[in-house]
């Protein structure tokens, strides 16, 4: 699966990733609120490609009524979404601190209260989770058998607490085994998942029934194919893929398209030879011919560094 990501998992990098096997391809997190008002901008974020099936949309609140309200709204996308996901791990401030995302393992009978509700008012085939390991300590169990409890289909689990934020040292494959072992659902593993190998080991050593890909596949969208079928990187393959990535971000978003897709030719251009020299030269371009051109010119003449 590829993990939500905000501010890189629209439609054409999901698009991408799904070219190269993700199998569930989900949506960035969208704010309930945003849903129940019918905020233009997040209609957007609920396109989807023909290529995605399943698809998974994932949400995030904690107001009962609110939730009821986007999820009613919801319902009219029944026929392209087919699992409706809730976010329980998100540790950003702005969602955490307003008692959504990852806030929401600290009161686990709401939590299932809400999946209650989803599954009660959504007319989507599957519900699932996504959780981290706790707030601000590691508390498994508890999640475990709260979820036993739950209407959900599957659950996603994150190897570190709110806490741990992103740290590399604190990701806990332990911790998810345990989850693994206390419930009856399938588990899709998350969180260092960055090459066939540890793929591989991580499968293997929490029993998950799946794993769950996020930041890396920013860098290499093509990590999905490398892990069922060994593919091998080269420059060329990532010309390929940011010319076809870029194009499609254009055609979805039109010329500001150029602007946002910065960030993705700097995860691109990554442990190439005069990466630092393009990534300031794209910086300050905002006329897609002209990044473009740039994008040709760079992957063209450029090299893994030693």
């Amino acid at each position: 699966m590829l993990a939500p990501l905000a501010g890189y998992s629209d439609l054409p990098f999901r698009e991408v990733v799904k070219k190269f096997g993700a199998d569930i391809t989900v949506s960035e997190m969208i704010s309930v609120h945003a849903l129940a008002f019918q905020n233009k901008k997040t209609i957007k974020m609920i396109e989807k490609s023909p290529l995605e099936n399943p698809f998974a949309l994932q949400i995030a609140g904690n107001d009962f009524q609110i939730i009821q309200r986007a999820v009613e709204f919801l319902n009219q996308f029944k026929d392209s979404i087919q699992i409706l996901d809730l976010n329980c791990g998100c540790p950003a401030p702005k969602v955490s601190s307003h008692g959504s995302g990852s806030s929401l393992l600290k009161d686990l009978n709401k939590l299932v209260k809400i999946l209650n509700l989803l599954r009660k008012t959504s007319l989507f085939p599957y519900l699932s989770v996504k959780v981290r390991l706790g707030f601000d300590k590691k508390i498994p169990l508890e999640i475990a058998k709260a979820l036993s409890d739950s209407p959900i289909d599957y659950v996603v689990v994150h190897g570190r607490t709110k806490g741990d934020g992103y740290k590399k040292d604190k990701i806990d494959y332990d911790s998810i085994r345990i989850i693994r072992e206390n419930i009856p659902h399938p588990l899709i593993a998350n969180g260092e998942i960055n090459s066939p190998e540890t793929a591989k080991k991580v499968k293997e050593f929490t029993g998950a029934d799946g794993i769950m890909i996020g930041r890396s596949a920013i860098e290499k969208p093509w990590i999905f194919t490398q892990i069922k079928n060994n593919l091998e990187e080269s420059v060329a393959l990532r010309k390929q893929v940011a010319l076809e990535h870029f194009d499609r971000t254009i055609e979805f978003r039109g010329d500001y398209g150029a602007i946002m897709f910065r960030k993705n030719l700097h995860a691109y251009s990554k442990g190439l030879k005069g990466a630092s020299e393009f990534r300031s030269k794209v910086n300050a371009i905002t006329n897609p011919t002209t990044m473009r051109e740039e994008i040709l010119n760079f992957f063209s003449h450029s090299d893994f560094e030693n």
